[in-house]
């Protein structure tokens, strides 16, 4: 059966992590304001975890900021790209830095019930099967424990996804869920009480280039499946470029992105275990937030 255009083909993003592991952090602000915006509201969240797991971890900047608040608590960062894990084991405190575990969110090598929060920055969208990721992150957390993530929505670059519509209409940019679907994911999978809010951030270029060039240097390559698999012509390239500049505003050009943020509980009462493949309802609404929009300069 041929792949839908927009299925991620994971094998190449975990190739575009492992070559970006060492340029990641230089161009990676975005991710680090996500992180750092979730990592607040764990102010307000009154737990003490024994086991906090990193998923989806890159270099590991937010293990080590977790172990750092969390002293009583252990931290394993996990990433499917193995170089990331390189540097993030340097992380943290000398004598308290995170454990590292190459794995999948899909398939996470953790035992049932084994931790108490899940932290998981800008990582979720590279999942190809979102209900089974979210089973399995509702397998590993103890009955109330506590699930926190951020992924980007639709609206994520959606000024070169535009442009290079203009100039061949290939995908050339990552589909993303959006807000509602992710709710809805969570309540499928069994988590209690899911919240879903979302902030528009946008970074500023002077040219296109540059925010292709961040792009490659993050690891962000389009994977999709109906990707062009030729090279890039002079021509559309110019194409796109000229349509990019439609959106140019007091000499900077707009890179759009829907940040989402979720969190829910693992039920203290915890629900029966789904067969293979089949999701199980969950009563209950997800709650959604008013999205808030800002600017951030690389």
């Amino acid at each position: 059966m041929a792949e839908h255009p927009l299925q991620l083909e994971k094998d190449q993003a975990r190739r575009a992590f492992s070559r970006s592991a060492h340029s990641y952090d230089e161009v990676a602000v975005l991710q680090r304001e996500m992180g750092q915006r979730m990592l607040d509201r764990l102010q307000y969240v009154k737990l003490q975890p024994e086991l906090i797991l990193d998923l989806g971890a890159g270099t590991g900047h937010f293990a080590g900021e977790l172990a750092a608040r969390y002293k009583n608590g252990r931290v394993i960062a996990l990433d499917f790209a193995y170089p990331m894990l390189l540097l993030a084991r340097r992380r943290g405190p000398w004598l308290r830095r995170p454990r590292c575990v190459c794995g999948d969110l899909e398939q996470l090598p953790f035992a049932d019930q084994s931790a108490d929060l899940l932290f998981s920055n800008a990582a979720i969208q590279w999942s190809r099967d979102l209900d089974r990721t979210f089973r399995e992150f509702l397998r590993v957390l103890r009955p109330g424990g506590l699930l926190m993530f951020t992924t980007f929505g639709p609206d994520t670059l959606k000024e070169l996804r535009a442009a290079w519509g203009a100039a061949d209409g290939h995908s050339h940019v990552s589909g993303f869920a959006d807000l509602h679907d992710l709710g809805d994911a969570l309540l499928r999978a069994g988590f209690a009480a899911p919240v879903m809010d979302c902030d528009r951030l946008t970074l500023t270029y002077g040219d296109v280039r540059t925010l292709m060039r961040d792009l490659k240097r993050l690891g962000a390559h389009n994977v999709t499946a109906g990707r062009p698999r030729g090279l890039t012509g002079k021509g559309r390239l110019a194409a796109m470029t000229q349509a990019y500049e439609a959106y140019r505003r007091d000499g900077r050009l707009p890179a759009s992105y829907e940040v989402i943020y979720g969190h829910a509980w693992a039920p203290v009462a915890a629900p029966r275990r789904p067969a293979p493949g089949v999701p199980v309802g969950a009563p209950g609404e997800a709650s959604i937030i008013v999205s808030t929009s800002a600017s951030v300069r690389p």
